[in-house]
């Protein structure tokens, strides 16, 4: 049985911080240490004390007990573990999708994904937030993760979206006979029925609902980008997450979508492509979190404009006209103050590659300490989980990852990790 936990208008993670841990105590010999992302402040020749997996004390020099086991990490960047708040861990965008989607059990769903999930822990990701699966595949992949049955960051898991009757979330694009199989009971219409599925999904076991406000670019649909659900629809799934102690993220590009969501009540914003100033003003008053996913619109536009593009028409005309505005998006929302988490959509671009957006909110005005903070303290304060996760102290999840030159000089540093550690275990 998984637990349920509740708490009003709070995020609750069903056992995402538990886990495999080492039994042993561990040193961790940092040359240079970014311990806490908020301050800035790069720390020389210290050691990082591990037990059970956590942090019990960083202390200054190069510091080793008898029986412990020593990472000598006096050559490289110690930084915290980094945390993607948009993958989606069972599958990956290809040539061949379609066809997978009504050839692929929830079984082998869950297999593929255990070897996504491996990638990216390798690549220095050491939580995320999957905001899309089918619910068997995703579940039973987190609590493996937890159980230390296979390798993989810790899964904040949404399970299949809330999405409306043929909209972008609902199966699109095949026979009346495939669509009713495949159709997840997360698909409803009217306030009593999205009540209904959003209840199911907590039920079903999801740490975070996932809805899709607005139409989508890779629903295989010409049913554009702006709003789909109603007013009411929105407010009665807010209200029943947060009842029931979920916090709500939407997957919204058009901006009456983003706007109503937020007016709703809605907890933050998946991609966020056509926000405008009034979207701005309601992210700040809500204390919402935009999460930008500028690598999902770069790889969409990037496959829609070249020579081998495999997406549909319907998917490749969406792309072409979302795809090239997000980087300015994000630039609006980052001048005006939008509290922004580091989120891909990795599984529309390649699991392993996360550490790109750095680079691409780089280039959307932040500076690289502001990006890894969206990676590390931001992401965790996104899910309520900043005395947890997201810096180094004591107390805190032994998750830490180590690059060889300075990510604050080169933010691309980040894409060569080479070291992780997750809950005191060392992994590479």
């Amino acid at each position: 049985m998984k637990k349920l936990l509740s708490g009003a208008c709070a995020l609750v993670v069903a056992g995402a911080l538990g886990g495999v841990a080492s039994a042993e105590t561990v040193f961790v010999q940092a040359g240079r240490l970014l311990a806490d992302p908020t301050t800035g402040k790069v720390e020389t020749a210290k050691t990082l004390v591990l037990e059970n997996g956590k942090v019990v004390r960083i202390v200054d020099g190069y510091v080793a007990e008898k029986g412990g086991k020593v990472v000598d990490l006096k050559d490289s960047f110690v930084l915290p573990g980094l945390i993607d708040s948009h993958v989606h861990l069972t599958h990956e965008q290809n040539p061949n999708s379609r066809l997978q989607n009504v050839t692929r059990s929830s079984a082998d769903d869950a297999l593929v994904g255990a070897g996504f999930a491996r990638k990216t822990l390798m690549a220095g990701f050491t939580t995320v937030a999957d905001l899309g699966a089918e619910n068997q595949a995703i579940f039973a992949l987190r609590d493996g993760i937890k159980r230390g049955d296979v390798a993989g960051p810790r899964i904040i898991a949404a399970g299949s979206a809330v999405s409306i009757h043929g909209g972008h979330g609902d199966v699109n694009g095949y026979s009346d006979e495939v669509m009713q199989v495949l159709r997840p009971t997360s698909v409803c219409s009217g306030a009593d029925d999205c009540r209904r599925a959003t209840r199911e999904q907590v039920w079903h076991g999801a740490d975070i609902i996932k809805i899709t406000a607005t139409g989508g670019v890779l629903s295989n649909t010409a049913a554009g980008l702006s709003q789909q659900f109603s007013d009411d629809e929105l407010k009665a799934i807010v209200d029943a997450a947060h009842k029931m102690g979920r916090k709500v993220t939407a997957h919204a590009h058009g901006v009456d979508g983003v706007n109503s969501f937020l007016r709703a009540g809605g907890d933050s914003i998946e991609h966020g492509t056509y926000l405008d100033a009034e979207s701005i003003a309601l992210f700040k008053k809500n204390g919402a979190y935009l999460v930008p996913t500028l690598m999902a619109g770069d790889f969409v536009y990037r496959v829609a404009s070249g020579p081998n593009n495999f997406l549909t028409p319907a998917q490749t005309a969406k792309a072409l006209d979302a795809g090239p505005k997000m980087l300015a998006m994000a630039r609006r929302a980052h001048e005006g103050g939008v509290k922004i988490a580091f989120g891909t959509d990795t599984g529309v671009s390649a699991h392993g590659d996360n550490a790109g957006e750095f680079a691409l909110l780089v280039k959307a005005g932040l500076t690289p300490l502001e990006a890894i903070q969206t990676a590390t303290v931001n992401a965790a304060d996104h899910f309520s989980l900043s005395s947890e996760i997201g810096s180094l102290a004591p107390g805190k999840a032994a998750d830490l990852i180590a690059v060889k030159g300075d990510p604050l000089k080169d933010v691309t540093e980040l894409r060569r990790v080479t070291s992780v550690i997750k809950g005191g275990v060392v992994y590479k």
